[in-house]
């Protein structure tokens, strides 16, 4: 079982380097340090370390030497296995270790860990052979420290690093992960002298910041727009700003219903948005322009009926075909809501939100009006 993850959910990448510390030693503290930290921010999902050198006690045979001391390379295996306390090899007993265990005192439990011996290739190099005439694995064998073949690396700043990359779950939001992820970072520096990390070689959220940014100022502009067309075309102020909070009514209604949905707002969800904006803009003035020309025709007329009564009628009058109308473009996009496998996750967030735009218009359009 691992925890749902895909190349779209990756956050950050994190170049670890260091002139200090050699590659097997940056593995080590981003395994058992970095690592887990960053696996605890909410909304991580997983951390690969990409090239990552695993510390390991090396046994490099030569097949001369075993040949001219008469050792057996298994000899040599079993030997350096059990040596170490703990093998993948099932024939050897190293493969079955004892646990630790505790010891019960009257006042606490104390665990009781077992303290490997050998740590040093110089240690392993003295363990004498099993049935090899006092022979020791550094007579017939190079003992050294080293890594695993490597299938892969990271390369930073042109040169061998590791890297780790972050992965968040489906519904987690990038941005906050990435600001958690970072704060974590910068927790952990201060305790790892000598690593330099640098989290700006993938980082979605700063397109994420980018595109906000460039969207408000979009949304400013054009309402600016939409302002000077209404006076542009309606000749009038008053129903220019009746028409304009209108439509940012409908619009925030429609928003308001997504969040409450507890929806994530995607560029699916903003294009179903804009798309509707024409239709929320033709409920916002026709509406409007409706009772601004009645009133007109009244007054022109000489007409000595209630203002209240006019506004009424006019408003009375589109109800029918807006409500009509919305519904017509409603039907339009129903269907994409029965769209099933990989075409609905793309489409029916833009039809939901389309749908919601549209259905808020016509709410405000049918229950509001100027007095």
């Amino acid at each position: 079982m691992i925890n749902p993850v895909s190349s779209a959910g990756r956050v950050m990448a994190i170049g670890v380097t260091s002139n200090k510390l050699s590659l097997v030693d940056m593995s080590v503290l981003a395994r058992w340090t970095i690592q887990p930290r960053l696996l605890g921010v909410p909304g991580v999902a997983n951390v690969s370390i990409w090239g990552r050198r695993e510390r390991q006690l090396q046994v490099q045979v030569d097949p001369e030497k075993l040949r001219d001391h008469r050792v057996t390379l298994m000899q040599i295996i079993k030997t350096a296995g059990n040596a170490l306390w703990a093998s993948p090899l099932s024939f050897l007993e190293a493969s079955t270790p004892g646990t630790g265990g505790w010891v019960e005192t009257p006042n606490q439990r104390l665990g009781v860990r077992h303290v490997l011996p050998i740590t040093t290739a110089k240690d392993l190099a003295k363990v004498p052979i099993d049935d090899a005439e006092s022979k020791r694995l550094g007579d017939v064998a190079s003992v050294v420290e080293d890594h695993q073949p490597l299938i892969g690396d990271a390369i930073v700043k042109d040169a061998p690093a590791l890297m780790l990359v972050v992965e968040k779950f489906p519904w987690a939001n990038t941005q906050a992960v990435t600001q958690g992820v970072e704060h974590a970072l910068a927790a952990l520096r201060p305790g790892l002298s000598g690593l330099e990390m640098d989290s700006s070689l993938f980082r979605p959220a700063t397109f994420l910041d980018l595109a906000v940014g460039n969207l408000r100022k979009a949304l400013l502009t054009g309402s600016v727009l939409v302002l000077a067309a209404l006076l542009a075309f309606l000749f009038n102020w008053r129903t220019a700003l009746i028409s304009a909070v209108a439509i940012l009514m409908s619009m925030t209604a429609a928003a308001t219903v997504l969040y409450v949905r507890g929806v994530t707002v995607n560029l699916l969800i903003i294009a179903g948005l804009l798309v509707a904006l024409a239709a929320v803009i033709d409920d916002a003035i026709v509406d409007t322009g409706n009772i601004v020309r009645r009133l007109r025709q009244h007054r022109k007329e000489g007409s000595d009926e209630p203002t209240a009564r006019i506004i009424l009628d006019a408003s009375l009058e589109m109800r029918r075909p807006i409500l009509y109308a919305t519904l017509i473009m409603v039907l339009v996009v129903v269907p994409v809501l029965f769209v099933e496998g990989v075409s609905a996750a793309f489409w029916q967030p833009f039809a939901a939100s389309y749908i919601l735009a549209l259905l808020a218009s016509m709410v405000v359009a049918l229950t509001s009006r100027p007095r």
